[in-house]
């Protein structure tokens, strides 16, 4: 039977770490998740109003298909900001890619947004909000450990009209293979009136998103990132009614180290398919961990 890893978080993969930024007063955050080198990796979006970055550079058919960090952010389109000040500050390290000498290292850093603007936090930034220089605070926290519930990109999450927030969980197959996720929870949940829901604006656009991380130990294609995506979806929709609606951003990475080989052609639809699986099985338990921590 699968048990879950020393720290049962995503961190549990190693090279990866996880870093949080709060802005108290103003009721949001970001996370950002650092690997130690360029990993393969892929997206799934299945919610109809996203808020992303960067994510086209991880399709199959593009060049690219590597991160060096990810950022999940509170803040809605201004919570995109964060990705900038995490690849300037992987730049000036001199992490990312170098197309010619001479010029500056190019980080790939894709970023996926929730919406908490209306969770009653001062938002009264004007021209200057504040998520570059908590994308920056984020990436110098990453490391191995790191808070659930109500911290960074969670940090201003709703479920419902309970609190959300970040939550984690990790898997390990055997043979070297682990499986973590990493979720912010901002979800909409059913049971409440839909009167209240809606005064609250918690029926609009971004308002009822889960935002999910699944990393692995196995050395695996974009491609194969993708089917990995897609599966650890699952996850979502065991554990937030509704999911995938028209007017969330429920968004799926996924990402592979490498540090366990490859196994043979005809081996390897068996191991995407472990590997989405526990990812899902991951993303739920992350998701109730999110809601439990943050109550």
């Amino acid at each position: 039977m699968f048990r879950p890893g020393p720290k049962n978080l995503i961190t549990d993969v190693a090279g990866l770490g996880v870093g949080h930024a709060d802005a108290a007063a103003a009721k949001t955050g970001v996370t950002v998740l650092r690997c130690a080198a360029a990993w393969n990796a892929a997206v799934d979006v299945r919610g109809g109003a996203p808020g992303l970055r960067e994510t086209e550079v991880l399709a199959p058919e593009n060049l690219v298909g590597r991160v060096h960090a990810l950022v999940l952010a509170g803040g809605s389109v201004f919570g995109l900001a964060a990705a900038d000040g995490v690849a300037a500050a992987l730049s000036a390290e001199g992490i990312g890619l170098n197309l010619r000498p001479g010029t500056h290292a190019i980080p790939i850093v894709p970023a996926a947004v929730l919406h908490d603007l209306s969770n009653g936090g001062d938002k009264a930034w004007g021209a200057a909000p504040p998520y570059r220089e908590l994308g920056v605070s984020a990436l110098r926290a990453a490391g191995a450990d790191f808070a659930q519930g109500c911290a960074g990109a969670g940090y201003g999450a709703m479920a419902g009209l309970s609190k959300g927030g970040i939550g984690s969980a990790s898997l390990d197959l055997g043979d070297g293979l682990v499986v973590g996720a990493l979720v912010a929870v901002n979800a909409s949940d059913p049971a409440p009136a839909q009167s209240r829901l809606q005064q609250l604006g918690r029926l609009q656009a971004g308002a009822n998103t889960t935002l999910a991380v699944v990393a692995c130990t196995a050395d695996l294609a974009t491609v194969e990132c993708k089917r990995v995506a897609m599966m650890a979806h699952d996850g979502i929709a065991r554990a937030v009614r509704p999911a995938h609606t028209p007017f969330d951003g429920d968004t799926v990475f996924a990402l592979a180290s490498a540090a366990v080989g490859g196994s043979g052609r005809q081996q390897r639809p068996a191991l995407i398919a472990r590997l989405g699986s526990a990812g899902a099985d991951c993303v739920a338990r992350a998701i109730a961990r999110a809601v439990h921590h943050a109550r």
